[in-house]
């Protein structure tokens, strides 16, 4: 295999046979029909086996770029292969936005939203979240679309591509507007946990980065919309916490020149709403990603919880980023039913070694009922995972109903949805 045919942190070698690049939706449809296994590979930016298979890997990048603005019901249709980065200007430019973004421009939107991926903020949903429609091939090469009010809809937009593979995705507009931006350091931890809900409602979007140690909570990084309530002045002190004096990287040491405008300096939205810049590379990238989300309401609890195994994780980890994220209604939403709060860590790149921590993470928040991110690395149980959302027997009928020859199957199907 050629390092093209690695994920984007270079941890999973793909078993596919071939990667297609069709040019038209016709070349897919013929691709699609004529394999016995297929499976949708996006921007390659998750960490497990969930976009592999022993088949055909089909990237949808090549097919005719799609932007349709629809102001009048303030919706756009883009093709599934863009990556936010590519089309969030163009929105801008038309005078709308998406509600948000995730913390790189650099990743797909049919990718991101078949994986729960997500940016933060009490009142944010994840990107799933703007979905209004989505147009798919199926397994017989036929086409399908399926819209917010069809039965189908919430199961098939987080659907980890196990339904068909997505061309187009229609997605709500908001007007476009501006962000400020600000970091904050050595958060008193005390503070963090007494005080969360004010600490993760003081801008649009808040994120939490701390290596586990012992003292204060790293860097508080603050979007905050221009003409919103809150501050549009950066005090010098905040919950705490003194201001940076100059841009800031989330990890310790890397140069901040790859991430987004700080220092309070205004800006549309989708220059501001990412921590990272699209013309740099995204993060690290030699790297693991784990990320579990529980109840909002258990936030400090949890946060203790993990905070007992410091001594397991800071060893292993780059950092680790905690973010809120709005409830939904989507069968296998992490957020789903719940308005969440989100444990995000970046790992050094030993599986071995991570592995085990990640076990005692997971039985740490097991009381609180922690999803793992579906596109990370996680070890929970799929006897566990079944537990964990009210609809995941309605999701495997939904698979068997749309892919009842198995062509969308692979081994992280079969393993979490087996039938």
């Amino acid at each position: 295999m050629t390092p093209a045919e690695t994920n984007w942190a270079g941890n999973i070698t793909f078993g596919a046979r071939r990667v297609c690049v069709p040019r038209s939706e016709a070349e897919l449809r013929e691709t699609v029909a004529a394999a016995g296994s297929v499976r949708a590979l996006g921007t390659r930016h998750s960490f497990n086996t969930v976009a592999d298979t022993a088949g055909d890997l089909v990237s949808v990048a090549g097919l005719p770029r799609v932007v349709d603005i629809d102001p009048a019901a303030r919706a756009v249709t883009v093709s599934a292969g863009l990556r936010f980065g590519e089309f969030a200007g163009e929105l801008n430019e038309n005078g709308f936005a998406l509600h948000n973004l995730g913390s790189l421009p650099h990743i797909s939107v049919a990718g991101a939203c078949a994986t729960g991926t997500h940016g933060s903020g009490v009142g944010n949903r994840s990107l799933a979240g703007a979905v209004r429609a989505l147009d798919m091939v199926t397994a017989d090469g036929g086409t399908r679309t399926l819209r917010r009010g069809d039965a189908d809809f919430p199961g098939a937009v987080v659907s980890m591509g196990a339904l068909g593979v997505v061309t187009r995705l229609t997605l709500d507009l908001v007007p476009a507007f501006d962000v400020r931006q600000w970091v904050y350091e050595e958060l008193p931890e005390a503070t963090l946990t007494a005080r969360f809900d004010e600490v993760m409602s003081g801008a649009y979007s808040v994120s939490v980065f701390t290596d586990w140690r012992p003292g204060p909570v790293g860097q508080v990084w603050l979007k905050q919309r221009v003409g919103d309530e809150g501050p549009q002045q950066a005090p010098a002190e905040w919950f705490g916490a003194r201001l940076a004096d100059g841009p800031r990287h989330p990890i310790p040491g890397l140069p901040a020149g790859n991430c987004t405008r700080q220092l309070g300096v205004p800006g549309p939205w989708h220059r501001r709403l990412p921590h990272f810049r699209l013309e740099f590379t995204p993060s690290n990238g030699d790297e693991l990603q784990s990320e579990y989300f529980v109840a909002r309401e258990d936030a400090a609890a949890a946060y203790e919880a993990v905070g007992r195994l410091r001594d397991r994780i800071a060893p292993l980890l780059q950092i680790s980023e905690i973010r809120t994220v709005a409830g939904d209604d989507l069968w296998l939403s992490p957020a789903r039913g719940r308005d969440s709060v989100a444990f995000h860590f970046t790992w050094v790149p030993d599986t071995a070694a991570v592995a085990p921590v990640l076990g005692e993470i997971e039985e740490a928040l097991a009381p609180f009922g922690a999803r793992p991110h579906w596109g990370k690395v996680f070890t929970t149980a799929p006897d566990v995972l079944r537990t964990l959302y009210g609809q995941y027997e309605d999701f495997e009928e939904l698979t068997r109903r749309y892919d009842p020859s198995g062509t969308f199957r692979n081994d992280f199907l079969d393993r979490h949805f087996p039938r």
